[in-house]
């Protein structure tokens, strides 16, 4: 069952990314001109869902593919392209409506079926893999590792998924970004250290099955995620 510190911060994102972000996230996502800073997160987040991707096998005809906080749908559609059968999930239906209008018409034998909600309903069902790329950095270590033991209960191949790296670099950027108005402050990202998060997952009874299978870090200007694979045993 998720924390209290789970719903509260589910909350503040879908706040977040659903009116302050949602144009800004739109312009991101797209081709549209950005600033030099924008631009380096959007070619760290392009490095990032290309990673995510090569994890997947090429032919995913017959899968069940969870992309859990897709945002505008890009992970989706490649997947799905490869065959899938995609459930495309965020808090934030501003963005999920986006996801929609740029769905291309023909995505060959895989579908998505976009939805805004919460990434842990077990409504969602029995999935093949899970990618959660990025959506979960906003959450507390705890309350992350418990999101990929609820995720575990439903899944049956590999769970993709990002974090921040506790690094010196991203606390001095996490530190500038105090400086803007409360009111224009995204939800701070969560830093973790990837072996306080290993050990983690280790301890966690639920994941017992679940070791880490490879991890890959990206980092692109002001872009600085981590990638880490569980795969059921």
């Amino acid at each position: 069952m998720p924390s209290a510190t789970y719903l509260e911060r589910r909350s503040q994102l879908q706040t977040y990314f659903d009116r302050t972000a949602a144009e800004a996230w739109s312009r991101l996502t797209s081709d549209a001109p950005v600033s030099r800073i924008r631009a380096t997160v959007r070619a760290g987040r392009d490095r990032m869902r290309t990673t995510l991707l090569s994890w997947l096998p090429d032919d995913l005809r017959g899968a069940r593919l969870l992309d859990a906080g897709c945002g505008t749908g890009a992970l989706s559609v490649e997947a799905a392209q490869r065959g899938a059968d995609v459930v495309a999930i965020d808090v934030a239906p501003t963005l999920i409506a986006l996801a929609r209008q740029r769905m291309p018409e023909n995505l060959g034998s895989g579908r998505i079926d976009f939805r805004a909600g919460d990434m842990l309903d077990p409504a969602l069902g029995d999935f093949d893999f899970v990618v959660a790329m990025d959506s979960l950095i906003h959450y507390r270590a705890a309350d992350c590792v418990t999101a990929l033991a609820s995720l575990s209960s439903r899944t049956g191949g590999a769970i993709l998924f990002t974090f921040a790296p506790r690094t010196p670099a991203l606390a001095l950027m996490h530190a500038a970004g105090r400086l803007f108005p409360r009111s224009e402050r995204a939800p701070a990202i969560q830093p973790v250290a990837p072996k306080e998060l290993a050990a983690r997952i280790r301890n966690e009874a639920a994941l017992a099955r679940w070791p880490v299978a490879r991890t890959e870090r990206i980092v692109n200007g002001f872009y600085t995620s981590q990638a880490m694979e569980l795969y059921r045993t």
